[in-house]
């Protein structure tokens, strides 16, 4: 077999774990009244449903590079993906709203290993030649995730139980294991090492702080001090862990890659660019059911124009960047995509529906490429034995972004209602959010224009220039 072509095996198979747990953040979200019928509960608690599965995916990720150490990556990958389908079994059958939540807790936790460990996996087992094609591959169902989530969650609501929401896991789940367990070998050496439990406590707080923050600054209906409780407290922990990593041989997050310039710059950058496009499956289907009068499944379905076009991509992507360098594509094309936000935001009922397909299919397009880049370049110059503590720390750090995104947008049309006085947002309301999440996106540009002309060499195989 072909190593271009193992490549694309193992991305697939790691990718559709990624896929399971990206779909799993999102496809409740229409459901959650059909849940609340069926649990006898008000709609708006159920939202802890979505909730504790994302504070446990952030405390629980730190911990995965050195289990997948210890116990080998191969291992826990299958364990992962074991635990993670069990618990959609469980969600599926919970028989009260208790239960629920305790099975989101457990899904939680073997997405917080499934995810970057696969990662590590991947990139442990393909060449630096062929890691943007793995890439590639390995993304783009991470993409269709969170835009297919809400669409699918409301068909499944609209026509079957919303048991089925998790139940579809079960398939997917099973096949990923037994592919993993035939076509991926054990890569990397068990590190027999001291796992770091007060490093992973001390920063599971901050973490958990922090994203409870950001869940209250979402839902602006709450008292918007006890998010600016959380955030201090995130602050706190956040300092005690940057005081414990200092001191400590192996902490669980390891600080010290951000020295490494082109995992800075994917972390810092990449994370101001998710942060706008972490808002998208939220932001635009309100804004079309809210301001265009679409139905739920209307909205979704055109949303999701913007990961169609990711497909496309996935096989033009490497070209673009063999062709013109990592430096060149980051710094256009974080320009085109901040150009993309900002004419999201001047969208109206009056504009062609083939209009709006074109722009998003467009933008779906360069979104595609932009998180391929940083996926790829992050890891373009880390030491094969800080692969596992890389993975971990971007993982956390997507994590993040995403969450953040959400909350920005949801705060900017909390603000807005208030200036304005309305009940609902409005077209204008939601013009504002994305043209500051536009805003927030285009720092990344003189990021990226700080990375050497030769960066990511190795990956495109283009030799740098030699020094005048």
């Amino acid at each position: 077999m072909s190593s271009a072509k193992q490549a694309r095996n193992i991305a697939l198979i790691v990718a559709s774990a990624l896929f399971m747990e990206q779909l799993d953040g999102t496809v409740i979200s229409t459901a959650l009244p059909a849940m609340a019928a069926s649990f006898h509960s008000a709609p708006a608690f159920m939202s802890l449903a979505m909730t504790a599965y994302l504070l446990s995916l952030a405390v629980c990720i730190p911990a995965s590079g050195q289990i997948a150490d210890r116990y080998g990556a191969r291992l826990v990958f299958r364990v992962a993906i074991l635990v993670f389908t069990a618990s959609s079994l469980a969600c599926a059958v919970a028989p009260d709203f208790a239960a629920l939540i305790a099975a989101r807790v457990v899904q939680g936790m073997g997405g917080a290993m499934m995810v970057p460990v696969g990662r590590l996996i991947l990139l442990r087992s393909v060449d630096k030649a062929d890691r943007i094609v793995a890439m590639a591959w390995l993304l783009t169902p991470g993409m269709l995730g969170p835009v297919v989530g809400p669409p699918l969650g409301g068909l499944i609501v609209t026509f079957a139980s919303w048991r089925w929401i998790f139940l579809i896991n079960l398939p997917i789940g099973i096949l990923g294991f037994a592919l993993v367990s035939f076509y991926i070998r054990d890569v990397g050496e068990t590190v027999l090492r001291k796992f770091d439990v007060v490093g992973w406590v001390i920063s599971g707080l901050a973490l958990l702080f922090f994203v409870g923050g950001l869940e209250v600054l979402a839902k602006h209906d709450l008292p918007l001090g006890d998010c600016a409780v959380a955030m201090a407290l995130s602050l706190v922990f956040g300092w005690l862990y940057m005081r414990h990593a200092r001191h400590h041989a192996d902490p669980v997050l390891d600080l010290s890659l951000m020295r490494v310039q082109t995992f800075f710059m994917s972390v810092v950058a990449g994370t101001l660019f998710r942060v706008g496009f972490g808002a998208l499956p939220f932001l635009l289907p309100l804004m079309l059911q809210l301001g265009f009068g679409y139905s739920p499944l209307q909205s979704g379905l055109v949303t999701f124009a913007t990961a169609a076009s990711s497909m496309l991509m996935k096989s033009m992507s490497s070209k673009i960047l063999k062709r013109l360098g990592y430096r060149t594509v980051l710094i256009w094309n974080a320009l085109f995509c901040a150009g993309f936000l900002a004419i999201c935001a001047a969208f109206r009922p009056d504009w062609p529906v083939a209009a709006i397909y074109a722009v998003l299919l467009t933008g779906g397009f360069f979104r595609s490429l932009q998180f391929n880049a940083y996926g790829s370049i992050a890891y373009a110059d880390i030491d094969p034995a800080r692969m596992s503590a890389a993975t971990s720390f971007n993982s956390m750090v997507v994590q993040l972004a995403g969450s953040l995104g959400v909350a920005v947008a949801a705060s900017v049309l909390g603000l807005m209602l208030t200036w304005s006085g309305h009940e609902v947002p409005r077209l204008g309301d939601f013009s504002a959010a994305f043209l500051v999440l536009a805003a927030l996106s285009l720092p990344a540009v003189y990021l990226c224009a700080q990375l050497p002309e030769h960066a990511g060499s190795e990956l495109t195989g283009k030799t740098p220039a030699p020094a005048q």
